[in-house]
């Protein structure tokens, strides 16, 4: 499908032509050094994909994680998929390519997908801090409450705003005047490069993309730290040091991987980033684009007891005893 924004846009005396793609400069360097990122980050696309997929099957295999944290959890797992998916393989293809160019309606299409996923996840990870919270604090009513239609309706409430909030504000960023020049010092069309390369100001366009973001983040971080609160107060409360242990076990996982994501996230949309070097807002976006969901499986798997037994018996087809 193509799109046509030529005739839509307003004539500008000064343009000389009106943009039809984007150069993506991505990590600039030697040919090697070019070699070198293409290597890492294939390796780390590869892992991803492999770490959060045996997530899946796991999942979906070992009746023992038939459970609302279980579901939740193989359903953010393909959520990374996808995520990592938006960014990655055209990175991938811009290193080794001479132009670095993306068309532009390839441009907006990757623009939609990175913020559509990344606004799923927010809303994901306070889904699971809901769960958490009711497994921990209200352990007799957990069953009831959490039930599979009701995960299920979590599920697809995520996915729902997360693709649903962006076509518009998207649609009309894509209608402003691009006229040149065309160059984004950037691995992936973002807000801030491509609202720097309009020729014409659109503020208000840009408060609300802005003002949308921003409630999404701020809105999913005070309800997960509102749970976080109420669950470690629950958690002191045990009387006996076995079970906040395990509580903390439990939850811990959880809040590595909304410290990573968040704490990179709001660095870049929430406080100003006038002042960061543009190296530096490559790499922090690499660290929650890339890097988290390549962490979140190993982040899961490793301080969970049943989700390394179901792993082991999906990576290496074992029978192996609950009590071994």
């Amino acid at each position: 499908m193509s799109f046509s924004f030529v005739d839509l846009r307003p004539m500008n005396s000064s343009a000389t032509h009106v943009v039809t793609e984007f150069v993506l400069l991505g990590f600039p360097g030697c040919w090697k050094a070019q070699i070198f990122l293409f290597s890492l980050f294939l390796v780390v696309y590869v892992l991803t994909l492999l770490g959060n997929g045996a997530i899946i099957c796991a999942v979906r295999c070992d009746s023992r994680l038939h459970t609302p944290m279980y579901f939740l959890l193989g359903n953010f797992a393909f959520l990374e998929i996808w995520y990592v998916s938006s960014t990655v393989p055209n990175m991938l293809a811009n290193i080794l390519s001479k132009t670095k160019a993306i068309s532009f309606s390839g441009c907006f299409l990757q623009f939609y997908f990175f913020f559509s996923l990344g606004t799923t996840e927010c809303l994901f990870l306070a889904v699971m801090a809901y769960d958490r919270y009711l497994a921990i604090c209200r352990p007799l009513h957990y069953p009831a409450i959490m039930t599979g239609r009701l995960c299920g309706m979590l599920v697809s409430f995520c996915w729902l705003i997360g693709f649903l909030g962006y076509p518009i504000p998207i649609f009309f960023i894509s209608q402003l005047p691009f006229c040149g020049p065309n160059i984004i010092d950037h691995f992936l069309c973002d807000m801030d490069p491509l609202m720097a390369l309009s020729c014409a100001p659109a503020p208000i366009t840009e408060f609300v993309f802005y003002m949308q973001s921003s409630l999404v983040l701020f809105f999913t971080i005070m309800y997960i730290l509102r749970s976080y609160t109420l669950l470690l107060r629950a958690v002191f409360r045990v009387p006996s040091a076995a079970g906040r242990r395990k509580a903390f076990s439990t939850c811990g996982s959880h809040l590595v991987v909304v410290s990573l994501f968040y704490g990179t996230v709001m660095v870049m949309y929430v406080s100003p980033t006038y002042g960061i070097p543009t190296l530096m807002q490559k790499i922090l976006t690499l660290v929650y684009s890339v890097m988290s969901p390549l962490f979140n499986p190993l982040i899961y798997s490793l301080r969970n007891k049943d989700m390394k037994l179901a792993l082991r018996n999906v990576l290496f087809g074992m029978r192996i005893n609950q009590n071994s």
